[in-house]
């Protein structure tokens, strides 16, 4: 590396410094040390040069330790901020993946409801189906009951007798289907209630 020599004036004496720093930075600490000195100089009224020179030393090495001290300070502050934050880029990092978890979990909820919704339409779909069946049969049963009676008013006594007998077994099933379609008119509406 290369030296630089730089001629210098500390306390009003020439000196001539050489050294790998720039010239403006041998300058810099030149100047430095003359203010050091004066200032001492000044603080004393008199004295001589060594002792000066020794004071002004002395009180460059206390700002020189009171700078590492605060240097270090700053090394262990910033070395506690860096393991902060790799803590809390952690703790993002967890964050961030909960969160596209709870993401997905939603989407895959989200299709169960479709797939429970389009379920439910086609049951609901079925369940009206069968109680329009049902309601058709009721009708066809009592068309069938209104010609039994109207054969059973045209017929002789032993046929009133037969036909009463075949409108009975007749309105037996015609209440067995009612009570079915009423149940799955139940069923119908609890369905729809789960819809809501």
């Amino acid at each position: 590396m290369e030296n630089n020599k730089v001629t210098v004036k500390i306390f009003g004496q020439e000196y001539t410094i050489m050294g790998s720093k720039s010239r403006e930075h041998i300058i810099k600490v030149a100047d430095y040390v003359d203010v050091k000195m004066k200032e001492i100089s000044q603080a004393l009224n008199s004295g001589p040069i060594s002792s000066i020179a020794v004071l002004s030393a002395v009180n460059m090495a206390d700002d020189y330790f009171s700078a590492l001290e605060r240097f270090q300070h700053l090394e262990v502050t910033n070395a506690q901020a860096e393991k902060d934050t790799e803590h809390y880029t952690q703790l993002w990092e967890e964050a961030k993946k909960s969160h596209i978890q709870q993401l997905e979990e939603i989407k895959e909820l989200n299709s169960q409801k479709e797939q429970l919704s389009k379920s439910f339409e086609t049951q609901l779909a079925d369940l009206q189906k069968l109680v329009e069946e049902k309601d058709t049969e009721v009708k066809k049963l009592k068309e069938d009951s209104a010609k039994i009676e109207g054969q059973i008013m045209e017929s002789s006594s032993d046929m009133v007798n037969e036909l009463e007998a075949k409108y009975k077994d007749l309105e037996s099933s015609f209440f067995d289907i009612q009570m079915e379609n009423i149940q799955l008119k139940g069923e119908l509406d609890r369905y729809k209630k789960k819809m809501e």
